[in-house]
């Protein structure tokens, strides 16, 4: 991959050339995915949009080739609540690309009512965490045998520090206790356990394919609304109203940290990329620190093998060493 000058004040102008990489972008009819599929093109790669709502998804495809010159994209769909629709798009790429250059796992929901996926699972952790712990584990092999180094990108969020602040082995799916800021914060903690003990899988097998996690800070996109197709409640919406218009950067501004753990050549497998104002709420994207339950081993590897149960996704990674 070709190199880039880095700066204190990186954009997406600063991403290497991105020509002849293919990139999964999940969700990315909307928001940072729709920001970042943007960024993808314009560098020259072509951007396989997997997404819930196919009209959505060809809607902002169109927009997306409107100003973008030679634009190369797919449409494909894909339902991180349904075990099987994650299934049929791994087997629906397979059979039309013989490369993964960067898998981002974007997608998600947030702060959404209790609701299960279509396989029973809890719906912020089912999505969130699980629906992308299948797809990755669906597609690694894609990754590793593509040539040269490729990148498993994992929104996270801020809010993964707050809750308890821990995962709650007991009661992953609520039925005991729901609160949905707690069940999100739980599903964005997930999403860093997972990603840093599959990079540490990776590096036990001397791959080259690396697992980053990125966070967008506070943007300004759909999610706080949960998806635009779910129920959600009038304070709510009230209160997303406020926080896009007064307290959030642009869904591009927020698009850079991913973009950046996907692409920026100072990023190494196991980094943690985020805005660099107060409070990691918005800035220039850099390194940043998750909180200490994330790095733990042993909860990573209960986390890991309960996943793999729950979803019926076994990766063909060497188990590390506990530290």
């Amino acid at each position: 991959m070709e190199t880039s000058t880095q700066s204190d004040d990186w954009t997406a102008t600063d991403m290497p050339d991105q020509s002849g990489r293919t990139v999964i972008v999940t969700g990315a009819n909307s928001g940072l995915g729709f920001e970042a599929t943007k960024a993808f093109t314009q560098r020259g790669a072509h951007v396989v949009m997997a997404c819930r709502s196919l009209e959505r998804a060809n809607r902002a495809r169109r927009e997306i080739e409107s100003m973008t010159t030679g634009a190369s994209l797919t449409v494909l769909e894909l339902n991180l609540g349904s075990q099987a629709s994650i299934r049929q798009f791994a087997t629906d790429f397979d059979s039309e690309f013989d490369r993964l250059d960067v898998l981002l796992n974007n997608a998600g929901v947030m702060m959404t009512p209790y609701s299960t996926t279509e396989n029973g699972f809890e719906l912020q952790f089912g999505v969130n965490h699980l629906g992308h712990f299948a797809l990755t584990g669906l597609l690694v092999d894609h990754l590793i045998e593509t040539d040269g180094e490729t990148r498993i990108v994992m929104q996270s969020s801020v809010a993964h520090r707050n809750g308890t602040g821990e995962i709650d082995f007991d009661d992953l799916n609520g039925r005991q206790s729901y609160g949905r800021f707690e069940a999100y914060a739980q599903s964005k903690l997930a999403n860093l356990l997972f990603t840093y003990e599959l990079d540490r899988r990776l590096r036990a097998i001397g791959t080259d394919t690396i697992a980053v996690a990125a966070h967008p800070g506070l943007s300004a996109t759909e999610l706080p609304d949960g998806d635009s197709e779910m129920e959600t409640s009038t304070i709510q919406k009230i209160y997303s109203k406020f926080v896009n218009t007064f307290l959030t950067q642009s869904a591009a501004t927020g698009a850079l940290p991913a973009l950046y753990a996907a692409t920026a050549v100072n990023v190494d497998g196991g980094h943690y990329i985020g805005p660099d104002g107060f409070l990691e709420v918005r800035g220039k994207p850099t390194h940043v620190v998750s909180n200490a339950t994330s790095y733990d081993h042993a909860t990573a590897r209960r986390l890991w093998d309960i996943s793999e149960g729950l979803t019926g996704v076994t990766f063909e990674l060497e188990e590390p060493q506990l530290a």
